[in-house]
């Protein structure tokens, strides 16, 4: 355990706010006589997600003396947002106060250098200990035993009631799905994430058959209301027609029986796998790590092991598990399967052929795939730190944190692009990625349903049914499809500017910062000299390259807006967003300003 001389700790600041304490602000003052433990994380985080549930036990052994804060400190530019923490507290449930730190001005405060990372202070308001990554639970509770007793003959520490306040539950059939699985008579099954249970749902997506699993949070087989999950995600058809389920907190693959209802459990222990424990062996006895997806690729069940940046497969045949691909280290690299790195591996699918596993790499931002030799390849992104919403050509392309993949029929990946909030294509014959949609509020997968795709949109509770563009159904269509007419633009400066008015009886929303976001490229990129890129302003001067004379603009704008009334505590906010693709020509007699209407009257000239 590492400790430190007494100093002081720093206040808490976050300029996004308390979350779970009824509104109430807390200085470190008001923590007095309390342990207090934070935690720095972020949501994208498994390491975090880990130590979330590390600390479940502590916090309620202790709950009255121990105040757990969690310091939320993003890394990608969606977890900055104030509404995707506040559905991350949720969809996780964090029982203790949350505090909203989108400009890290805490984690300066602290000089924090890696998530998840713990802090202890005393109930004198000192920093007494340290901590970064997961497994410390143990060592946090021996130390908050021993300031229990050291304060307590002090008579510093003050028991009681500490400062959480649990929301009002929402009544929605699903609360933070995570994946679908299409039934053999066109009926869904979702892992209904946050209550810990399997949901089968008509073809229509919303009217509930049955529920598989109690609803609360634990590991056992049985009836459908007997059997308890942890978090599920991933489900996958197995040969037998049992479906298998990534039971994820509970670091375990169980299999559910559509016939019987029985739930039983294929591979894991229950205990979350670590450096040095064995990574093959008969199924029940091996431990995972946050299996966040499965798929059945050539004979096996493939395993998407979130926790430890890895891909698995379990043998039905010899009921047995193994590390198939990845090393642990936390990277994109590529090459043969034993020697390649992956990041949060969170989705699979199996190409239309056959001969692909599709791979949603969630930290780097990359859409990765496997082949029949196991070798790994990387399609689309570039590694841990790059990320954004540009479409164009595969090496150009970026995506941001994506946990969902798709095969569509004619070879193509759909992408569930979970913190652009969009559906994304990526076509291995052209090597393009294009935006299907937009404004699918954190989609975490996709289901191909009669030429349509049903999205699951985590964050709003629901299946959207999208239909499918033509490209990516009929490839012959493609040569007698209409082209837009470009726009004609002058050469040099070219004065883009996004128009946007707020709704009647709404102004933008500027509690948490900037409400207006602007990302720009082009295809081909060498279009831009300047220009291209993420800012918050809804204009900008892009500098056209010379010796380029056409391409196309690609424009993604966003304003959050909230209704304008100041007796309403509570306002309802809304987010805007439109993505164009503006075919242009470089000529002489060309206009040197673009508008594009996001909301608003439109403008003319």
């Amino acid at each position: 355990m590492a400790s430190r001389a007494r100093v002081r700790a720093p206040e808490l600041i976050g300029k996004g706010g308390w979350l779970n304490t009824g509104d109430q602000q807390y200085t470190l003052a008001d923590l007095r006589g309390r342990i207090v433990i934070l935690d720095f994380w972020t949501f994208c985080c498994v390491n975090c997600l880990h130590v979330l549930d590390e600390l479940r036990e502590l916090e309620e052994k202790h709950r009255d003396t121990v105040v757990i804060i969690g310091v939320h400190s993003p890394k990608f530019v969606h977890e900055a947002e104030h509404q995707a923490v506040v559905d991350a507290v949720e969809r996780y449930e964090v029982h203790h106060p949350v505090l909203d730190d989108p400009e890290l001005a805490t984690w300066k405060q602290y000089a924090v250098r890696a998530w998840p990372t713990l802090v202890v202070i005393d109930p004198e308001g000192y920093v007494v200990a340290q901590h970064a990554g997961e497994g410390h639970a143990h060592a946090i509770e021996k130390l908050v035993e021993e300031l229990e007793a050291e304060h307590g003959a002090k008579g510093t520490l003050r028991r009681g009631d500490g400062p959480y306040v649990a929301p009002e539950p929402v009544a929605t059939h699903l609360r933070f799905p995570g994946k679908a699985l299409l039934l053999p008579d066109g009926g869904l099954l979702v892992s209904d994430t946050t209550r810990h249970r399997l949901v089968e749902l008509d073809a229509d997506g919303e009217t509930v058959r049955r529920h598989f699993g109690t609803g609360e949070r634990g590991l056992r087989d049985g009836g459908p209301d007997e059997a308890r999950f942890s978090e599920p995600q991933g489900l996958a058809v197995l040969p037998d027609g049992r479906v298998a389920v990534a039971d994820t907190v509970n670091h375990a693959i169980r299999a559910l029986d559509l016939t019987t209802g029985v739930t039983s459990t294929l591979a894991g222990t229950g205990r979350q796998w670590w450096q040095g424990t064995p990574t093959s062996g008969p199924a029940r006895e091996v431990d995972l790590s946050s299996p966040w997806d499965v798929a059945w690729f050539g004979d096996r069940l493939w395993i998407a092991m979130a926790g430890v940046h890895q891909l698995w497969t379990y043998d039905p045949q010899s009921a047995t598990v193994r590390a198939a691909a990845g090393t642990t280290n936390e990277g994109l690299v590529d090459g043969p399967a034993a020697e390649a790195w992956f990041a949060q591996p969170s989705g699979l699918a199996v190409s239309a052929d056959g001969e692909r596993l599709w791979v949603a790499d969630s930290e780097t931002s990359a859409l990765r795939w496997v082949d029949r030799d196991e070798h790994v390849h990387t399609a689309v992104g570039t590694g841990l730190f790059d990320f954004g919403h540009r479409d164009g050509a595969a090496d150009q392309a970026l995506l941001q944190h994506p946990i969902g993949v798709t095969a569509l029929p004619d070879g193509s990946v759909a992408i569930s692009d979970t913190y652009n909030h969009a559906l994304r294509r990526y076509d291995p014959a052209s090597g393009e990625v294009t935006t299907l949609a937009t404004d699918v509020r954190e989609p975490s997968d996709a289901v191909l349903v009669d030429g349509d795709l049903v999205v699951v949109e985590s964050a709003r509770h629901r299946l959207t049914r999208l239909r499918l563009p033509d490209e990516a159904v009929r490839v012959a269509d493609r040569a007698h499809r209409t082209r837009r007419a470009a726009t004609e633009i002058a050469p040099g400066t070219l004065r883009l500017d996004v128009v946007f008015q707020a709704p009647a009886g709404q102004k933008l929303d500027t509690r948490y910062g900037p409400s207006t976001r602007l990302l720009v490229s082009a295809t081909p990129p060498e279009l831009l000299a300047e220009g291209s890129g993420a800012g918050t302003d809804l204009g900008r001067d892009l500098v056209l390259a010379d010796g380029v004379t056409e391409g196309v603009l690609h424009v993604s704008a966003m304003a959050a807006s909230c209704d304008d009334d100041p007796a309403n505590e509570y306002p309802a906010c809304h987010v805007h967003q439109q993505d164009w693709g503006v075919p242009v020509r470089v000529t002489a007699q060309g206009t040197p300003r673009l508008p594009l209407v996001l909301a608003g009257m439109d403008e003319q000239g």
